[in-house]
């Protein structure tokens, strides 16, 4: 790697960072910026996982106290949940053919994409609809899919609880941080006894995303949640056509 790849590896997870805590889609940035420095897209999406991991224990922390009037009981059975889907998902993706997952890729961002642009539609007709749908089965399969592959997997998380009946925004964020801190820790755990994440590429993003959540908030209130969302998806777009296009 070239001391260009390691800035574009600096950018890509600082700016990850400000996202995941304004409005989400990180990965959008991690992930094909890995892959540009040389990684192959199975390791890319490994690493990347590992780059957004702080993140979401930070976000957990800090919507504690909303998690505290959760009960105790419910929280253990969705972690487990949550542990059972990721290490269900980094298996799947351990044993995808490299030629597979790159046919896969684009189709993935693309997916991705869309749901982060039309998440808080589909939050407001999953609302609507009235009858709550059953936790367990939905939470299990989006926990596979957050063990797979990471991105969209907060607003698919998000998407779940609203069907399940669930209102309360806060508690829904801080119940989004910690299971995806849960299943992203699990399905972390197995790539890197696997051996593909590529650990001085992970770091310095770690570190990068770290400075980049905190430097967020206060960027969070000099620009509109719309722009930073229309970035996202811009970003999203032209991620899903380069890979297509590779």
């Amino acid at each position: 790697m070239t001391p260009i790849d390691y800035l574009l590896l600096i950018l890509a997870g600082y700016l990850a960072g400000v996202l995941n805590t304004i409005a989400g889609g990180g990965s959008f940035l991690t992930f094909p910026a890995l892959v540009y420095a040389g990684i192959p897209p199975i390791a890319a999406n490994a690493t990347s996982a590992v780059a957004v991991l702080p993140g979401y224990l930070g976000g957990t922390l800090g919507f504690k106290r909303e998690l505290k009037t959760l009960d105790r009981a419910m929280l253990v059975r969705l972690s487990l949940l949550g542990l059972a889907g990721g290490i269900t998902g980094a298996l799947l993706l351990l044993i995808t053919p490299a030629a597979v997952f790159d046919i896969a890729v684009p189709f993935l961002l693309l997916g991705a994409t869309l749901l982060f642009a039309f998440g808080n539609r589909l939050m407001s007709l999953m609302r609507r609809s009235g009858q709550p749908l059953p936790m367990a089965p939905g939470l299990l399969a989006v926990a596979v899919y957050g063990g797979y592959f990471n991105g969209g997997l907060g607003i698919m998380l998000l998407a779940q609880f609203a069907a399940a009946g669930m209102q309360e925004l806060n508690l829904m964020n801080g119940l989004k941080n910690l299971l995806s801190f849960v299943l992203s820790s699990i399905s972390v755990a197995a790539f890197a006894i696997a051996g593909i994440v590529e650990w001085p590429e992970a770091l310095i993003m770690m570190i990068a995303a770290t400075l980049g959540g905190y430097s967020g908030a206060g960027i969070a209130r000099a620009l509109p949640v719309a722009v930073v969302r229309a970035i996202v998806i811009a970003v999203g777009l032209v991620m899903t056509l380069v890979f297509l296009l590779k």
